[in-house]
C-alpha cells in the first residue's frame, strides 16, 4: 500500500472517513484542521487517516477508516504506523487515539501498535453524535483514549 498525503484542494474520501465517524459535520470540521493522509492499492484509495494538533506538541489521530472489503489484510495496522511515524516526522512529542469503549478489535490494533490506555471519556458519544452509535451489538456511550509517546 502507498501512503501519501492528501494534495491541496483534492476531495477527501469522505465515504471512508465515515466508515470511522459517521457523523459528516464533525468529519468536514476536523479534516479542514488536520492531515490528512490516504492509503492507495493499485491507484485505488482504499484506507485513510487523519491526524489533527491539538496542543502544543502533541498530535491526535482523529480517524483511521479501511475499506470493507480489504479490512482482516493488515492495511489498518500499516495505516496507524505510518500516522505514528508521521507524527515523529512532524516533530510532534505525543500522538493520541480515541476509540470506541465497544470495538474490541480497534482497541487491540492500537495497543498493537504501541498505543496505551489513558482514560475513558463517559458518554462522549452521547454528547457529540445525535443519533445513537451502535457497535458489536451495543450501544457505544463511551470513549476509550489512548497515546504515545514518540
Amino acid at each position: 500500500m502507498n501512503i501519501r498525503r492528501l494534495i491541496s484542494g483534492e476531495t477527501p474520501p469522505m465515504d471512508l472517513l465515515l466508515l470511522a465517524d459517521p457523523s459528516k459535520r464533525l468529519v468536514e470540521d476536523y479534516i479542514h484542521r488536520g492531515h490528512c493522509y490516504v492509503g492507495e492499492v493499485d491507484s485505488a484509495v482504499i484506507g485513510v487517516y487523519v491526524l489533527l494538533p491539538t496542543r502544543p506538541d502533541t498530535v491526535e489521530l482523529v480517524n483511521v477508516a479501511v475499506a470493507e472489503e480489504r479490512h482482516g489484510q493488515g492495511f489498518g495496522k500499516q495505516l496507524v504506523n505510518h500516522a505514528v511515524s508521521q507524527a515523529k516526522e512532524l516533530g510532534f512529542a505525543t500522538i493520541e487515539v480515541g476509540t470506541g469503549s465497544t470495538g474490541v478489535a480497534q482497541l487491540a490494533l492500537y495497543q498493537k501498535c504501541g498505543f496505551r490506555m489513558t482514560e475513558i471519556d463517559r458518554d462522549f458519544f452521547v454528547r457529540h453524535y445525535e443519533e445513537e452509535i451502535y457497535e458489536n451489538g451495543m450501544r457505544l456511550r463511551d470513549m476509550v483514549r489512548l497515546s504515545q509517546d514518540l
